[in-house]
């Protein structure tokens, strides 16, 4: 089965902008991926190809500065509003992404890997009839054909795949959040800005009774610039009021491996790694975890990991900047004391 769009005349880098819920500002991974774009584009026209970036922001009453987008990376600011896109109906949105994809014929669209992204980029990218690879951890371009390389977890989270979209266009991925750092912005950097103005089959929204507004959430462990996460290493639930307590030594969260949360030692808002939060702290201390491939994807972003382990063999001392190797009920009220010093 053929794209709708053909490869041929397919040129450039599309990024769907998402506004956050109750904020309406944008969220952090469009402009991360805008800044991904930007580098791509760049090593795209450097080898003569199309540099352009295109960034497109479905909203309802309120717009989003375009200059943040701008001065973030991109060439091209598209805005579109509609009450449709103001509830978040997700069949809107994947008509009006496909609808301007159409049109503008980028070669490669990117989206953040959120609830809204997860739902909207699967129906767009069955509507243009091309691939869509989901929750990449990275993003390349192939030296030989300069198609998009995406690279993904697969198996279980044991190895890392690279994907390709060969015949088919746009090339189409999700990307989890703090993934990529977000750009520093340029504030000369000059671009277009345009209101698209969309036919009502592009911005009609879905039959929904009624639509709900989500309420304002608390902080995240996404957001935590210091991160005290957890493991089966704990060895009990308990172990957690502990790591709680080094948490607040530290004025930041808590977070935990897979293995912590399926246990039910933890809540799941507290999973770090691909089946749960991307997390990029400034400090990372994991306790009682080994480092599966899984987890690591989660926070290997991280500006400082420290490992604490038993285990002079766990994978997680391959990715730490400082180990401690010992029993983590001895070594973490150590550092306590030291802190209250």
């Amino acid at each position: 089965m053929r794209s709708l769009v053909d490869p041929a005349a397919a040129a450039g880098f599309l990024v769907l902008g998402e506004m956050r819920p109750v904020s309406e500002a944008l969220h952090p991974v469009s402009l991360e991926l805008t800044g991904k774009a930007r580098e791509l584009a760049d090593r795209r026209a450097a080898g003569g190809g199309c540099g352009t970036v295109t960034a497109l922001v479905l909203a309802g009453d309120r717009l989003p500065d375009p200059n943040a987008l701008i001065a973030a990376g991109a060439d091209r600011v598209l805005l579109a509003q509609a009450p449709a896109f103001e509830a978040y109906d997700a069949a809107a949105q994947a008509r009006a992404l496909a609808w301007t994809v159409e049109r503008e014929k980028p070669e490669v669209v990117l989206a953040g890997a959120t609830t809204n992204g997860r739902s909207v980029l699967p129906a767009a990218a069955a509507r243009l009839r091309t691939g869509l690879t989901a929750d990449c951890t990275g993003l390349d371009l192939d030296p030989e054909t300069g198609g998009l390389l995406q690279t993904r977890p697969a198996i279980g989270g044991n190895v890392m795949a690279t994907i390709r979209t060969s015949a088919h266009r746009p090339q189409m991925a999700t990307v989890r959040p703090r993934n990529f750092p977000l750009p520093a912005p340029d504030p000369n950097r000059r671009g277009t800005v345009r209101i698209l103005d969309l036919p009502e089959e592009a911005r009609a929204g879905s039959v929904c009774p009624r639509a709900f507004r989500r309420a304002a959430a608390g902080r995240g462990i996404e957001e935590e610039d210091v991160l005290v996460s957890g493991g089966k290493g704990l060895r009990r639930p308990e172990g957690f009021a502990l790591l709680r307590e080094l948490a607040r030594a530290l004025g930041g969260g808590v977070g935990a491996s897979r293995a912590a949360v399926e246990a039910r030692w933890i809540e799941y808002p507290h999973q770090v790694g691909l089946s749960g939060r991307v997390v990029s702290p400034k400090l990372y201390v994991a306790a009682g975890i080994s480092g599966a491939v899984q987890h690591l994807a989660g926070m290997q972003t991280a500006g400082t990991i420290v490992a604490v382990n038993k285990d002079p063999e766990a994978p997680i001392f391959r990715v730490a900047d400082l180990g401690l190797c010992g029993d983590l009920y001895d070594l973490i009220p150590r550092i306590l004391r030291r802190l209250e010093e």
